[in-house]
């Protein structure tokens, strides 16, 4: 079945929604305004269907954590955890709760965890899937209350997860992970969206095709043959990882507009240093750019918009062979559009960020004065 928008795939429920889970990922970047609050998942290995659901819950409160005050957007001037923070952050939660179909205990322990992160008060780091206690609270109560709270931080009617398991799993396997999906597409009414090859061994997984914009299935469909290797990318579902290079996050979320995004070391300390740069004044994080009405959307990391000046912070997926071919794709109708476009690694930044800063300082000053020669690739 073919759904014609992203509204027609079902939530509450496990579909199977493509074999190709890198087009499917990229047609849902930037977030289309008919989907809903949409995480990706690749499955660690899971003995039973609780430690698969155990998992997905620790990523997700951990995700919410780093989206703190997103969902709770009145608590944005609420600083620190000392004093009357906490009080008034519980009070807060407790009165959103009130009038919405939050369960008030679980959103009050969750702003209370979020904010004493975010202040440091909680002595680990925030991001780490370890940090805070996960409270009193079944895996019932916290699936369906991570659910809202996904939907609120997004403004999104509903939630979904598209898990993106690893090749090859064993018919116990397959059965661990759609029993899992199950449990959290039932208990927080999320749509569990299955991509990769179709399941072998369970047959009760619905195949539906996912809205694959037309460009996004045409770069698809000119890379199909050589794999990822072929242009220095990797099987994301293969346990091997070249030396050196950090292991890929298990669960994603998209940014969330004018920050930085929560889980991006190298976005955070990219925007620590531009902060106290005069020169760099007008930057806007994680902003989204429109050819025309017809065309799809294009969401860029740091927007100077005066300058018409683009600046992208690539993690390592960007080595993909399709991740590669949709950037080259889109900063061409970027520099269509007038914009001019640098890019940078990861690594790059947090390992030399003063030649970072150096660099977009030039970049801007270039533009500035009409003397840009090009949009280099880093």
């Amino acid at each position: 079945m073919m759904a014609r928008s992203w509204n027609d795939l079902p939530v509450g429920r496990v579909v199977h929604v493509g074999e190709d889970a890198g087009a499917v990922a990229l047609a849902l970047e930037p977030l289309p305004d008919d989907a809903p609050a949409l995480v990706a998942y690749a499955p660690r290995p899971a003995r039973t269907p609780a430690d698969l659901v155990a998992d997905v819950l620790g990523e997700l409160e951990t995700a919410a954590v780093a989206m703190f005050p997103a969902w709770l957007p009145d608590a944005d001037g609420i600083t620190g955890a000392g004093g009357a923070a906490v009080p008034a952050v519980r009070a807060l939660a407790l009165r959103t709760a009130s009038t919405t179909r939050h369960f008030a205990p679980f959103l009050a322990h969750l702003a209370e965890r979020a904010l004493r992160e975010r202040a440091g008060a909680s002595g680990v780091a925030a991001g780490d899937r370890t940090a805070g206690p996960i409270g009193p609270y079944p895996p019932e109560v916290r699936a369906a209350g991570l659910a809202r709270v996904l939907r609120d931080g997004y403004r999104r009617p509903e939630a979904a997860i598209l898990v993106r398991p690893s090749s090859g799993l064993s018919p116990a396997a397959e059965e661990v992970l759609v029993t899992g999906c199950e449990w959290l597409a039932q208990h927080g009414r999320f749509g569990v969206w299955l991509t990769g090859p179709p399941l072998r061994a369970v047959d009760r997984v619905e195949s539906m095709t996912a809205p694959i914009p037309d460009e996004v299935a045409a770069l698809a469909r000119d890379l199909a043959g050589p794999g990822p290797a072929a242009d220095g990318g990797e099987d994301p579902g293969s346990p091997v990882r070249p030396a050196g290079r950090r292991p890929a996050p298990v669960l994603t979320y998209p940014p969330l507009a004018g920050l930085p995004h929560p889980a991006s070391e190298a976005e955070r300390r990219l925007e620590k240093a531009l902060s106290s740069c005069t020169w760099a004044a007008g930057r806007a994080w994680n902003q989204t750019h429109r050819s025309g009405p017809l065309t799809t959307p294009i969401r860029v990391d740091l927007l100077f918009r005066a300058e018409r000046c683009v600046v992208e912070i690539d993690g390592p997926e960007h080595r993909e062979a399709l991740r590669l071919a949709a950037d080259r794709q889109r900063d061409r109708r970027l520099r269509e559009d007038g914009y001019a476009v640098r890019r940078f690694t990861n690594d790059q930044v947090l390992g030399h960020v003063g030649t970072v800063l150096a660099e977009i300082e030039h970049f801007l000053h270039t533009r500035r004065n009409g003397t840009f020669e090009g949009s280099p690739h880093a």
